[in-house]
């Protein structure tokens, strides 16, 4: 199993709803996926972003970190390939990083 899918079976055996994963080849050098999943309040997002920072270190990425460790709605967890958005599912609706990632994007219009 790769590590994609190791993280969303994390996600989904830890109640993450939603979950989404998007393949950024082509469209962005900061990572070869995001996967983007809800959770139900601030405390399931922070247990989610826990399992899947300890699942990263299990994979062996010991540079895996979490943003928004002070955010009750968004963390996201850093795999460096792999990159994990959870949100609350209203902030998951304002962001649509799902449209935004997933709509095919020009070379010459990707700046990161």
């Amino acid at each position: 199993m790769n590590l994609k899918d190791k993280i969303i079976k994390t996600l989904d055996s830890n109640k993450a709803s939603n979950i989404v994963a998007i393949d950024l080849e082509g469209k962005s050098s900061v990572a070869d996926y995001m996967i983007i999943a809800s959770g139900t309040s601030s405390r399931h997002l922070q247990s989610l972003s826990e399992q899947v920072l300890s699942e990263f270190k299990r994979q062996g990425i010991v540079d895996s970190k979490i943003e928004g460790k002070d955010s009750n709605d968004w963390k996201l967890v850093d795999g460096i390939d792999l990159i994990v958005h959870l949100f609350n599912p209203e902030k998951r609706k304002f962001y649509e990083l799902e449209k935004m990632w997933s709509e095919l994007i020009p070379k010459e219009k990707v700046i990161i």
